[in-house]
């Protein structure tokens, strides 16, 4: 009864509790030595109410927590890249991230937001009718969250199914351990084989949901105690076993003292939480040797822990230091910004530091969270009020830029214009008045300052150039075409026309077409020159007997003639120009008879009568010659028609 009486005398270990990950590795480096099994063979000896090892219930571990970049310095799109980054790892590793992620966001999407209300109302628009809709971005973010969402739902709901296959399974083997207890096995070895197996599947399994975990494990360790009562197992066979556990757990200690050079605090954490759900699992060790190993175990898991309780020291002194930092940079900026910029070059010096001071910002690593919002929103307000002010000082000077850009355009748009223009002296004074114009605009944006300027100097040069060439070329050909002219006169005085009045107006044409060919003769000779040729035309005219309308006649059936493969389309645009102005005169011919009724009998009314009279002529002589056209063009269709018929046939 010796033996009985240390093990109620000995202080329990704590039980694993392996069915949730949240508490996994509950045990603690001070926790009391774990006691020894009472050996089957004397259970007999113990009283009826000995104490038996009881589950203990495990404090939840603590999780190390996930390290947390810091994003306040980020922009949307870069969030957006970092959120894809994410997608694809372990939904339980990234939630953190995750939501820093999405937290940071929403602030910043709700300045784009505010931003694009404030430019509808600035532009005049109602606030009630006012509808946001998200940018692509925003949409891509949206996209990115909800795929998060579901992989974490996914993950949660397989996680709580597996839990629940998880129970069912462990709870088959208690059912399997109750059968076999309740067999009639009565080979030690092969009962104790079965039960081995039965243990080693039970270790197997996951976690199983949290609410039947402490009824489920004392049910567990119930079905062990009545089957190590009922096999009645000695005292060599239970100290074999507990010898197995002693190199199980020798192991676990080289691996826990392994863990402590392991570079990562993080890795060596996480590595020890899983040995001690391990040491849990593993059963008793002989008496003597119990407290050598538990203590070996434990001076491995304080080392671990307190590598990783300094870590977390100097990480909080590196956020500390980084605060300073910032706050620093917050204090230059606020030197910066105290005096507003007057000049260009102020303002843009003021954003080189500022941008300076933006990358140094980049660089400091995370500050506490409790203070990381704040900071940032002071240092980033700063810069943002920077920048609307200089957007606004800028902006009123590309307005003005702009202004004088379209005014410049304007004047290249007419100086090209003019460029093309023949009319020299009028021209001339436009767009010399287009260059003062040109000298009294402000400045433009240095981009285009040169192009535009380019352009009107070139339309410039071009006009004169040509003009400069066109007087040139004039001055040397009016003196060659002065004497072609008077060659054509004499020409025209010396010619000898016959009786056939078709030859002598083709003739006369021709002398018209090729006066009309030379070009410009001495100013001072012109009038003189005309008045001579259309002297002697008219007198060839009388002289031959040839009214002014059948030289007109003439002409118009020689046009047709020289139409050519568009004769049908020429009769059809005649015809219908014809018709048009014929029905013109007559509507003023109308016009002019009914206005003739309503003049009275006096001096002034006669002189009024007759210029009337004299335009009433004028345009039935007009209607007859357009008339005569029509027939003209009839003919010339039906001959069209002639022709081609007798082609056919």
């Amino acid at each position: 009864m010796e033996e009985t009486n240390n093990l109620q005398n000995a202080p329990e270990e704590a039980l694993p509790n392996t069915e949730n990950v949240a508490a996994e590795a509950a045990e603690t480096p001070n926790a009391t030595p774990e006691t020894t099994e009472t050996p089957v063979a004397e259970a007999k000896e113990e009283p009826a109410n000995a104490e038996q090892p009881q589950e203990a219930a495990a404090p939840e571990a603590e999780v190390e927590p996930e390290p947390e970049p810091d994003y306040s310095a980020c922009t949307r799109e870069e969030l957006v890249e970092a959120m894809k980054e994410l997608m694809g790892q372990d939904v339980q590793k990234i939630k953190n991230r995750a939501a820093a992620i999405r937290t940071r966001f929403n602030e910043l999407n709700r300045e784009v937001q505010n931003a694009a209300f404030e430019k509808f109302i600035a532009e005049g628009g109602n606030k009630d009718d006012y509808q946001y809709e998200n940018d692509a971005v925003a949409e891509e973010m949206h996209r990115l969250h909800d795929q998060y969402r579901a992989a974490r739902q996914k993950y949660l709901d397989d996680l709580e199914q597996q839990k629940k296959r998880n129970l069912e399974a462990k709870q088959a083997l208690i059912e399997e351990m109750r059968q076999l207890i309740d067999s009639d096995e009565e080979q030690v070895r092969t009962a104790m084989d079965k039960f081995n197996n039965i243990q080693e599947r039970w270790k197997a399994i996951g976690e199983v949901p949290r609410e039947q975990m402490n009824d489920l494990w004392q049910n567990y360790h119930f079905q062990i105690e009545q089957f190590f009562n009922k096999l009645k197992i000695n005292r060599e066979l239970r100290a074999l076993d507990q010898k197995r556990n002693l190199e199980e757990k020798i192991k676990l200690c080289e691996s826990a003292e392994e863990l402590i050079m392991e570079p990562s605090v993080t890795k060596a954490f996480k590595g020890l939480q899983d040995l001690r759900a391990r040491w849990k699992e593993i059963g008793p060790v002989p008496t003597e040797q119990n407290e050598d190993i538990w203590q070996r175990f434990c001076n491995a898991a304080n080392q671990i822990d307190e590598r990783r309780k300094e870590y977390y020291d100097q990480r909080k002194e590196e956020l500390d230091n980084n605060l300073l930092a910032k706050q620093a940079l917050i204090d230059k900026a606020a030197e910066l910004t105290e005096k507003r910029p007057e000049t260009t070059k102020e303002w843009n010096d003021t954003t080189n530091a500022l941008d300076e001071l933006l990358k140094v910002w980049k660089t400091i690593g995370p500050v506490p969270r409790e203070v990381n919002e704040e900071i940032w929103t002071k240092f980033k307000g700063m810069i943002d009020k920077h920048y609307s002010e200089k957007k606004e000082y800028f902006g009123a000077i590309r307005d003005e830029q702009e202004a004088n850009y379209q005014k410049k355009v304007d004047l290249c748009l007419k100086a090209e214009a003019i460029a093309k223009r023949e009319d020299w002296k009028h021209a001339t004074e436009e767009l010399l008045q287009l260059q003062q114009e040109w000298k009294s605009i402000g400045s433009t944006s240095r981009k285009v300052s040169e192009k535009v300027w380019q352009r009107f100097r070139k339309a410039c040069d071009e006009f004169f150039a040509k003009k400069g060439e066109f007087f040139a070329e004039r001055r040397s050909s009016e003196s060659e075409n002065l004497a072609a002219k008077e060659a054509i006169i004499a020409e025209l005085k010396a010619h000898q026309f016959g009786d056939d009045r078709e030859e002598n107006l083709a003739a006369i044409k021709e002398f018209q077409r090729r006066w009309a060919e030379v070009g410009f003769v001495p100013m001072a000779e012109k009038e003189r020159l005309q008045k001579e040729f259309r002297g002697e035309i008219d007198r060839i005219f009388e002289q031959l007997k040839i009214s002014a309308r059948e030289a007109e006649e003439t002409a118009f059936r020689e046009r047709i003639r020289n139409a050519g493969s568009d004769a049908r389309k020429f009769v059809n645009n005649e015809r219908q120009e014809l018709q048009d102005k014929i029905e013109k005169l007559r509507s003023d011919l109308a016009l002019w008879e009914n206005n003739l009724g309503f003049l009275a009998s006096s001096k002034q009314a006669d002189l009024l009568k007759q210029e009337f009279e004299k335009k009433m002529q004028g345009a039935r002589q007009q209607i007859a010659l357009m008339q005569a056209k029509l027939r003209i063009l009839n003919e010339a269709e039906k001959a069209e028609k002639e022709e081609k018929n007798e082609n056919e046939q």
